[in-house]
């Protein structure tokens, strides 16, 4: 009988729950932080997806007793509106290089977003005193982030937002040059899109009308220009 995955099904099913980990690995506070939802936004019925990016990961060590490490991570997301962050194990157990491995998943918006800056989230995870992990590694939809030295503090360049106020400015596809007498303020290269956004031009089908708020679609005109862009 082949071995059995360590991916937790929860996980590869919906990333909708907390996957369980070593019994002594989670320390269960007697009030864990929650992120607090907008107050406009109902929170019902909401998609958990990862977050667009993760900008920082840090372990935080408590000084009463009992002792507990605490895994903060920072990241954004691609729109405002996202809620109720949460750091979820990819797999049950003790990993044998001692990394856990975490997916930062939140509750999204239930509409479809034009693209606009990057908006802040965070969350916490509090691990027991004898944890037995040696690094931290957390992904979002485009990035993963490792922490090596769980006495510190890593974190890494934010992305740029490249489609703030593009519609009506004209698509530049990888390998081709911008149309003369435009300048780098009139056009939007595909090279500076973000990873797996989707280009629908004037002649092409749609075989995918999946929800991906992770996933930015831009949709052009006859002449090559955005008339639409959104965070699905």
């Amino acid at each position: 009988m082949s071995p059995r995955s360590r991916l937790t099904p929860a996980l590869l099913l919906a990333l909708g729950g907390l996957a369980a980990l070593a019994p002594a690995a989670l320390a269960q506070p007697r009030n864990p932080p929650q992120a607090v939802a907008p107050s406009d936004e109902s929170t019902e019925g909401a998609d958990r997806f990862p977050v667009f990016a993760i900008t920082s990961v840090e372990v935080m060590h408590t000084q009463s007793k009992p002792e507990i490490d605490v895994v903060a991570v920072r990241g954004l997301t691609s729109a405002e509106g996202w809620s109720n962050g949460e750091l979820v194990p990819l797999s049950r157990g003790v990993p044998p290089d001692g990394v856990l491995d975490l997916v930062f998943v939140a509750d999204a918006p239930q509409e479809s977003a034009a693209p606009g800056g990057y908006a802040p989230i965070h969350a916490v995870l509090p691990l027991s005193q004898d944890h037995p992990f040696k690094a931290i590694r957390v992904r979002g939809a485009t990035n993963s982030v490792l922490l090596r030295d769980l006495q510190g503090y890593t974190e890494v360049k934010p992305p740029v937002a490249p489609c703030e106020k593009c519609v009506g400015r004209t698509f530049v596809a990888k390998g081709s040059a911008a149309p003369a007498g435009l300048t780098a303020a009139q056009i939007v290269r595909e090279d500076d899109l973000p990873p797996h956004a989707r280009v629908i031009r004037a002649s092409d089908g749609i075989a995918d009308v999946r929800r991906n708020p992770d996933r930015l679609t831009i949709l052009l005109g006859e002449d090559g220009r955005i008339v639409d862009a959104a965070w699905e």
